[in-house]
């Protein structure tokens, strides 16, 4: 039975990933490194900002101290911020999802992004409080594709009155991913995934169990059907 959706949240929700690629493209650049696009999307997507600084210094073969490492992050955060002040456009078809989905299950997010930018777009978006649960950046040790992000979403989940009794099961929930790497942290964490090809082309992600264009392609009642 399927009881709750977990949404990842940049590429999936709100079109950030194109102003994300180019912040990590401009801190390529202020260490003299390219990164291009295609790069970006294949090594950097499911990333959180600690793991894509890191990976970023481990591949150019530098070491990264601690104080640089908080320097980076600052930026980025503070470039970000900037950025998104006045909000950013959902993905297409969204909002719509969303505000079906919430009539008919719980819904949360399981994000690498941090829980300040996620409020604040959600928010922007009149969509705040269709999510009854957030797991960010904030909360783990670990960036997907380990699954502890959707293990965090599925705990807080299992908290809530509605989901306690019986207690909620990860194969009870779907996961809303759209890239490779996410949709194996989904897997990871027991659920079964959709994967929207807003980023990567859906040969990529057929490791999901569903894979559509876009959110008008998807067919909820069908993916519910499975959930028996």
């Amino acid at each position: 039975m399927l009881r709750a959706i977990i949404f990842d949240f940049d590429g999936i929700l709100v079109d950030s990933e194109p102003v994300i690629m180019k912040l990590i493209q401009q801190m390529a650049a202020r260490e003299g490194w390219l990164l291009s696009e295609e790069e970006y999307y294949r090594d950097y997507l499911a990333l959180d900002d600690l793991r894509v600084v890191e990976h970023m210094w481990h591949t150019n073969g530098r070491s990264l101290s601690t104080a640089r490492r908080k320097e980076l992050l600052a930026w980025k955060t503070r470039a970000y911020e900037e950025i998104i002040h006045n909000g950013l456009p959902a993905i297409p078809g969204a909002a719509e999802f969303v505000l079906s989905a919430a009539q008919q299950f719980t819904l949360a997010i399981a994000s690498g992004s941090l829980r300040a930018e996620i409020e604040y777009l959600l928010r922007k978006l009149g969509l705040r409080e269709k999510f009854a649960a957030l797991a960010t950046a904030d909360d783990c040790q670990q960036s997907k594709p380990d699954p502890e992000v959707y293990l965090k979403a599925l705990g807080r989940l299992q908290e809530l009155p509605q989901l306690h009794e019986p207690r909620l099961q990860a194969g009870e929930c779907l996961a809303v991913e759209d890239a490779p790497l996410g949709v194996v942290a989904a897997q990871a964490a027991g659920m079964k995934c959709l994967a929207l090809a807003h980023s990567r082309v859906q040969a990529e992600l057929r490791h999901a169990e569903w894979v559509a264009p876009g959110f008008a392609g998807v067919d909820l009642e069908a993916i519910r059907s499975a959930f028996t």
